[in-house]
């Protein structure tokens, strides 16, 4: 038996794909544990799996660091009206500040945690190189959960912009606004690096491929098409990487007990943004739909819900997208490849990050539909749910994509590849 340790970022993306590859390696007989940020410890305990601390942050009690992230979250939420470009000088900058800060702090407890485990293969699914890993002397491979344009190329958007494939022009204003924005984050990156012994990265460049192996979660039928093809000697597509949750049954409503059933999650983050919740929920309360709506932990705010719509803190997702025949989301990169591999249709109503980059993914290859996440009206909604439901184009590409990821089981895949690092 040998040892896989899963270093995802504290979010829940990240988090939860590397439950379902770690659930693939233990299957086979390994022992898969996780490095966590201290709030998420319990996440992965709850799934059956050991979890080392490793602060990513000054340590805090868990109440104080949940009201950091909502307050942070409330704070913002002016900058989701923004297009990608105008939010790399608050939202984008802000996040950037804080994961270098991240890599810092998580050298003070890596190098000791992992003497510990003595892990035989390290997967690290972050944005940004945590030195010790690198360091450690096993395996190392990194795990692309977000967007996969975060592998850059010259000839595809980059990361974050929700550019088209074939708008060069906002390819490269989006790159010369975050150079410029994020050079003082990156050169004191750089200086950690060099304390740490190793080289500087390129401006914009905050982590490298490894050179054993590159798992990227994103399905192949809606990949972009690079200039410089990706070596899958190093890189390989895992065609979504859904995780086995907990059986879930279909409510009954009280009214329109047959229509069309929708869910409704921005994720545990975009939760934060009540007001647009309420008024999603308002426009399904007079449609002739039913809707699940995730409403994270504000469900004290919803005091009015129509006969036809469900609330709840928390869905397991895997577990209720096959039951549904149309998902709102944030463009998440889980929501977004789970989508795709039950073959539901999904209009993608994107705030920040690679949600921009996934909800321009799902037009442009017709799985679905980009939507503004404020300046819509009624009709408009409406209408792009009864395309997603009644759109024979629609509903047969999202077929031929289902059963293309799903003939390929993203964990059993990945853990194939992981194991053959062990000789197993």
């Amino acid at each position: 038996m040998k040892t896989f340790a899963f270093f995802p970022e504290a979010a829940f993306g990240p988090a939860l794909n590397s439950v379902g590859i770690a659930q693939a390696i233990e299957a086979r007989g390994h022992k898969a544990v996780f490095l966590s940020d201290p709030g998420f410890l319990e996440v992965y305990q709850g799934y059956g799996f050991d979890a080392y601390p490793v602060n990513l942050s000054e340590p805090m009690p868990p109440e104080q660091m949940a009201k950091f992230w909502e307050d942070f979250i409330n704070g913002h939420i002016p900058n989701f009206r923004k297009r990608p470009i105008d939010q790399i000088d608050n939202y984008v900058k802000e996040c950037w500040e804080a994961i270098v800060d991240s890599a810092k702090w998580a050298q003070k407890d890596l190098p000791g945690v992992l003497d510990s485990i003595q892990p035989d293969v390290i997967c690290v699914d972050n944005v940004i190189l945590f030195p010790a890993i690198k360091q450690f002397g096993k395996p190392w491979i990194r795990i692309i959960s977000c967007s996969e344009n975060e592998i850059e190329d010259e000839g595809i958007p980059p990361h974050l912009s929700g550019c088209a494939a074939g708008d060069t022009a906002c390819h490269q204003a989006f790159r010369d606004r975050f150079n410029t924005v994020i050079k003082p984050i990156h050169d004191d990156f750089n200086a950690f690096l060099k304390e740490c012994g190793e080289e500087a990265y390129p401006l914009g460049q905050f982590f490298e491929a490894s050179p054993f192996l590159n798992l990227l979660l994103y399905p192949e039928p809606v990949k972009f098409e690079r200039s410089v093809p990706l070596d899958p000697a190093r890189f390989q597509y895992l065609e979504g990487c859904v995780r086995k949750e907990e059986p879930y049954e279909v409510p009954s409503f009280n009214a329109n007990q047959d229509g069309p059933l929708l869910y409704v999650s921005f994720g545990s983050l975009g939760a934060g943004d009540t007001e647009l919740l309420k008024r999603i929920i308002d426009v399904l309360g007079r449609s002739r739909y039913r809707a699940l709506v995730n409403v994270g932990d504000y469900a004290d705010v919803y005091s009015e819900i129509p006969p036809n719509v469900r609330i709840a803190s928390w869905f397991p997702q895997p577990s209720v997208i096959p039951q549904v025949d149309l998902v709102i989301h944030h463009g998440g990169n889980n929501s977004f490849t789970e989508c795709l591999y039950f073959g539901k249709p999904a209009i993608i109503m994107p705030y920040v990050w690679d949600g921009h980059d996934n909800a321009m993914r799902v037009q442009e290859t017709g799985h679905g539909f980009r939507s503004p996440r404020y300046d819509w009206t009624e009709e408009e909604l409406i209408g792009k749910i009864e395309a997603c439901l009644t759109d024979p184009d629609i509903e047969a590409r999202l077929k031929a994509t289902a059963g293309h990821m799903q003939a390929r089981n993203g964990p059993d895949k990945a853990a194939d590849l992981l194991t053959g690092f062990v000789g197993d």
